[in-house]
């Protein structure tokens, strides 16, 4: 699949079929996410992969939204030991390309996707990090849906040229 049909592709998913995602895609969705730029190549990221349907079922009912019958979560985490001295929020930018590119590598591989934000709710964040023991070292960011959709959701831009403003 080319880039711009990808970008124009990626849809947040919320009907999935009850089929696994590979443990080789899942490798192929993570290498997307660790080729993602970060200030100064501190790769601020972590990545836990959770398939346990009893554990799903635990982190699916913390938030409506995060009930999605997905086959694959994936919880983003901000790793406070690669942080930049002095601008610590820069991992905000690094985890949020990594999930980018995560959603993309999704579509390329013809899954679906819904990102499902964490942080900065901190009760959001307190139970999803009880749940998957997150070391004391990790800020939970984002928690992310893959699967095989079970919905038809077209292509589409999201272009609007009033928010494109040129500066001279």
């Amino acid at each position: 699949m080319k880039l711009h049909e990808a970008l124009l592709k990626r849809r947040s998913c919320r009907k999935y079929l009850n089929k696994e995602v590979s443990d080789k895609d899942i490798k192929t969705i993570l290498e997307a996410a660790m080729a993602a730029p970060s200030a100064i190549n501190k790769q601020p990221w972590e990545f836990h992969i959770i398939k346990n349907k009893e554990l799903q079922s635990k982190i699916k009912a913390i938030a409506p939204a995060w009930d999605r019958n997905s086959s694959l979560l994936i919880v983003v985490a901000g790793n406070k030991n690669n942080f930049i001295e002095g601008r610590e929020d820069f991992w905000l930018e690094d985890c949020g390309a990594a999930v980018e590119n995560m959603l993309l590598e999704a579509t390329n591989l013809g899954l679906g996707s819904l990102w499902c934000g964490v942080y900065p709710g901190k009760e959001r964040m307190d139970k999803l990090s009880e749940l998957i023991d997150l070391p004391k070292n990790e800020i939970p960011y984002a928690l992310i849906h893959f699967g095989y959709m079970d919905e038809k959701l077209e292509s589409r831009t999201q272009y609007i040229e009033s928010k494109v403003h040129y500066i001279k």
